[in-house]
């Protein structure tokens, strides 16, 4: 679902992040008002439980893969403005590392996996939880509808934003300039999966960690209540779990001929599988080189399975800590706008 450099031309990325810009600006806000600092170790671990969820592939039929996000997770236990901030760290400490997801579009990604889908699986969650009496089972299922409606909507706005360009940058002799894809293929190539496939995951994701945080006493009781020591610890052990198995998700992969998930081709996948590399995309594909492409050094994916396995492990630790020192940083810079903003 990320959508990489190359892939949406200026008309599209430039409103994007016109449209985030606010929208991080009212987040930051929001939990400067409504999360105690106390939060904030919750809120890192949140960012890292999407960063770490996000690099477990799932084979797809037709030899893609997708993935699960986690934002509704997040938006459930700190609400949807804390997931803002959460998922959009997480898919910037992705792009700027791993090169997963890119920089043009990291605007257009965050609209989709870090506002259109955590809002949405946060009211369809609402909305069940509070029909009837509010039991550990409702919650889990309400979170699990939430989680699938979540993902499904994200996916088709991917769809819609890919689909478009063709329709909005030509070059002289009418060929797209950069996602050669109309809307007829990439939005029943990114529905399709997510209804069938990615929407179950991601509901299953979504009820089994609500399920075992609340039985664990890791949950909070609102999204405002400061977490225990206790809570705090077990999500960590939870996260670290989680990084540890990551390579399960790539042996699986290359288990089942999973390829690469579709709209986020490789400029080599592209050319093949289009027939021509678009000029647009030529241009900006190259803008950023990750330290780390696709989590691993340049050729990592060419070495054996075990030194992949292990660079992607080592990959998965890296960005846990990145991604944790950012909402950190994070801290400090509302910390201080909030300072300033006081009457004198």
């Amino acid at each position: 679902m990320h959508i990489p450099d190359g892939y949406l031309g200026p008309q599209t990325y430039l409103p994007a992040w016109g449209a985030m810009a606010p929208l991080w600006s009212l987040a930051s806000s929001r939990l400067r008002r409504t999360l105690s600092f106390r939060q904030l170790p919750m809120t890192a671990l949140a960012a890292a439980f999407t960063f770490v969820v996000m690099m477990f592939s799932v084979p797809l039929p037709g030899g893609t893969s997708g993935h699960a996000v986690g934002s509704v997770l997040v938006a459930v236990l700190l609400g949807p403005w804390a997931a803002v901030v959460a998922v959009s760290l997480a898919l910037a400490v992705q792009a700027l590392l791993f090169g997963d997801g890119g920089i043009t579009a990291l605007a257009a990604n965050c609209l989709t996996m870090a506002v259109a889908m955590p809002f949405s699986g946060w009211w369809t969650y609402r909305l069940l939880a509070r029909t009837g009496r509010a039991t550990l089972r409702r919650r889990q299922a309400a979170a699990a509808a939430g989680g699938y409606v979540g993902v499904n909507v994200a996916a088709l706005a991917t769809g819609v934003l890919l689909g478009i360009q063709p329709h909005l940058a030509r070059d002289a002799a009418g060929r797209p300039l950069y996602c050669p894809f109309g809307l007829r293929a990439a939005v029943p190539a990114m529905a399709v999966a997510h209804l069938l496939v990615v929407g179950f995951v991601e509901a299953a994701v979504t009820a089994l960690a609500l399920a075992w945080l609340e039985r664990t006493g890791a949950a909070l009781e609102t999204p405002e209540a400061p977490p225990s020591r206790g809570a705090l610890r077990r999500l960590a052990i939870a996260v670290a779990a989680l990084v540890l198995a990551s390579p399960l998700g790539l042996i699986a992969a290359a288990r089942f001929g999973a390829g690469t998930a579709w709209g986020e081709w490789s400029a080599g996948e592209l050319a093949r599988i289009a027939g021509r590399l678009p000029a647009g995309f030529q241009r900006l594909a190259p803008l950023w080189r990750a330290p780390l492409p696709d989590y691993g050094p340049a050729g990592a994916e060419s070495s054996t399975p075990g030194a992949h396995a292990l660079w992607y492990l080592l990959s998965a630790v890296v960005g846990v800590a990145a991604v944790a020192a950012a909402a950190y940083a994070l801290r400090r810079l509302i910390a201080r706008k909030g300072r300033d903003d006081r009457p004198a």
